[in-house]
């Protein structure tokens, strides 16, 4: 008797599309309690600190409407350094995680060309950022602007010269958590990770500043402009018709600042990709 095997031809239209990428990526977020906690401290904070300030407001009988629209500002964008932070750990956590737990093996196994699977979990970390970010913002707009309006306050929330900024801010914090997850990728170390993320948003503009400032070189500080937070700054800065700036050197508008900060998420990001995709896991 001849024992004969039947073996099944594997199905030539299975395989993981780019949305099924992503859905894998959004289940592994939300299942990650460090996620959690960041974008808590960056709601926590951003909504904290605007209803403090806002609740400082003075009287705005005597201030020109200009005035009104840049306290608003102000007032709203106080907390992106320290939300720029969050997200900046975060974004490097968000893939160390894998490298550290092996889960990178699992998801470079289902996704063999690597590209799509670190695409989709950049996508699905900044829609996420973004989403937090604007949520949290505008919660802290309505609370601080109603603050404000007891003070005689009114700033015009439909000015674009106020609602760019503050729309700025949250542009900010998605570019700088896909910068730290470029970083990450690139490293492969939460550790390494978050201490370059955080030498380059706080070590590396102080380190200019003073050389700058001892060299009285121009040029150290015109290079500072294109620091990831000094470029970004402009995102989320008030500016209007006939404000005029005292600083000497080069600067940008807001505008050239996101030009600047995409272009250093997309090289890097670039750069780590390269790297992913030829290296051993």
């Amino acid at each position: 008797m001849t024992a004969t095997t039947h073996r099944a031809a594997a199905p030539t239209n299975v395989g993981l599309s780019f949305p099924r990428l992503v859905r894998s990526e959004w289940i592994k977020v939300r299942s990650i309690r460090s996620t959690w906690w960041c974008y808590a401290v960056l709601v926590v904070v951003t909504i904290g600190m605007a209803v403090l300030l806002g609740g400082y407001a003075g009287d705005g009988s005597d201030m020109p409407q200009d005035a009104m629209n840049g306290q608003l500002v102000s007032v709203n964008t106080a907390a992106v350094s320290l939300a720029a932070l969050v997200v900046g750990v975060l974004g490097v956590l968000i893939i160390t995680g894998e490298y550290g737990t092996g889960q990178i093996r699992s998801t470079f196994t289902a996704d063999p060309g690597r590209t799509g699977a670190v695409l989709a979990k950049a996508a699905v970390l900044a829609a996420t950022t973004f989403v937090v970010s604007v949520v949290a913002t505008w919660i802290g707009v309505a609370a601080s602007a109603a603050l404000q309006a007891a003070s005689g306050i009114h700033a015009d929330l439909t000015d674009p010269a106020v609602f760019l900024p503050l729309l700025g801010a949250s542009v900010y914090t998605t570019l700088l958590a896909l910068l730290a997850f470029g970083i990450g990728l690139l490293v492969r170390s939460s550790a390494g990770g978050i201490a370059i993320t955080l030498g380059i948003l706080l070590v590396l503009p102080i380190i200019l500043s003073i050389v700058g400032s001892l060299l009285e070189a121009q040029w150290v500080m015109d290079l500072m402009q294109f620091l990831p937070s000094q470029a970004g700054g402009q995102l989320y800065t008030y500016a209007y018709d006939g404000a005029s700036s005292a600083q000497d050197g080069l600067v940008l508008d807001g505008w050239g600042g996101f030009a600047v900060l995409l272009a250093e998420v997309v090289v890097v990001g670039a750069l780590a990709l390269t790297v992913a995709r030829t290296r051993d896991v």
